[in-house]
């Protein structure tokens, strides 16, 4: 086969569907789901910073995971919307491998931080007496620097490994935005390095961070069986079914992507309806958008601040 020259060739992003009438509601659907991941976690920020009683460090790690949510929804929506209903589709290989980079790495640190805020959860409800010592503000620092920085340390290696890859013949890429996976599946060369790469480093951050929020959660539901209030055991788990609902729904994505083998898929560029297409929409799109709404609109302190915002703003 003919390896083809990625440096003066660009790649061509195939999108969810060629169908005129599609292209139109995929684009409407995405703007909106767009819009709420904005909307929805700038006003969780501005809340926050509004109201001193929100310092604390469950809302810090909330702020950081709408910053990756904002940031993460940002370097992928526009393309979306952009190709879908351009007839160029194309995109340079700087422009994808810059959007491989920090998607990647956004939607590792999401990862980190979802396991992070899990533990100050089981921090606040297993051990309240202790709570201010263990996530003191050194500690939140930490907690919130590391995921970032070994995100983004682990995304520069995949990125790299990545475009080393030859690709053969075509430079269509069977999907909506560059991503590792696709392009394992489009190279012509030996990918052994890069799928072992892959599955150690989606192991290492998706599974240890999936363990980690199972563990909490699992000693958080120990502790609030033990509460004699029925209602406070009734809030408390409603609290905890929304979170373990979306980080279901965040890992179960994350891992059918990044952790199942490449090569059976390699073939099935051409496939309709191919699930290695359509199931990144959940982690790049519609968890973004949900997190703001589930962990903390729900929440009745962010919801009196913006209701004493509003009432002060009609008076």
């Amino acid at each position: 086969m003919d390896q083809l020259n990625q440096t003066t060739h660009r790649f061509i992003l195939l999108g969810l569907s060629t169908t005129p009438h599609l292209q139109v509601i995929f684009f409407l659907i995405f703007l909106i789901m767009y819009f709420m991941t904005i909307s929805g976690n700038f006003l969780l920020i501005i809340i926050v910073k509004m109201n001193p009683t929100l310092h604390s460090p469950m809302y810090f790690f909330l702020i950081n995971l709408s910053i990756i949510d904002i940031c993460f929804s940002s370097s992928i929506a526009p393309v979306i919307l952009r190709n879908t209903l351009a007839k160029d589709r194309s995109i340079s290989l700087l422009g994808c491998a810059t959007q491989m980079y920090v998607s990647l790495a956004l939607g590792s640190a999401e990862c980190l931080i979802l396991a992070v805020m899990a533990y100050d959860r089981f921090a606040a409800i297993c051990r309240p007496l202790h709570y201010n010592t263990i996530m003191n503000k050194t500690v939140c620092f930490y907690m919130a620097a590391v995921p970032w920085s070994a995100s983004f340390i682990n995304s520069l290696l995949q990125v790299t490994l990545t475009f080393q890859l030859p690709f053969c013949k075509s430079l269509n890429i069977n999907n909506y935005f560059c991503e590792v996976p696709a392009f394992i599946r489009m190279s012509c060369g030996d990918t052994f390095l890069n799928e072992i790469s892959l599955y150690i480093a989606s192991g290492i951050i998706a599974m240890c961070s999936f363990l980690l929020i199972l563990i909490s959660y699992i000693h958080i539901i120990s502790t609030i069986l033990k509460i004699t209030s029925s209602q406070g055991r009734q809030k408390s788990f409603s609290t905890c079914t929304s979170h373990l609902i979306v980080v279901t729904l965040f890992f179960g994505t994350i891992m059918f992507t990044y952790l199942h083998p490449q090569k059976y898929t390699k073939f099935a560029l051409n496939t309709t309806g191919n699930p290695d297409k359509i199931v990144p929409i959940l982690y790049t799109t519609v968890t973004p958008m949900l997190n703001p709404f589930i962990y903390s609109i729900r929440n009745k302190d962010v919801k009196n601040t913006l209701f004493n915002q509003l009432n002060r703003k009609q008076r």
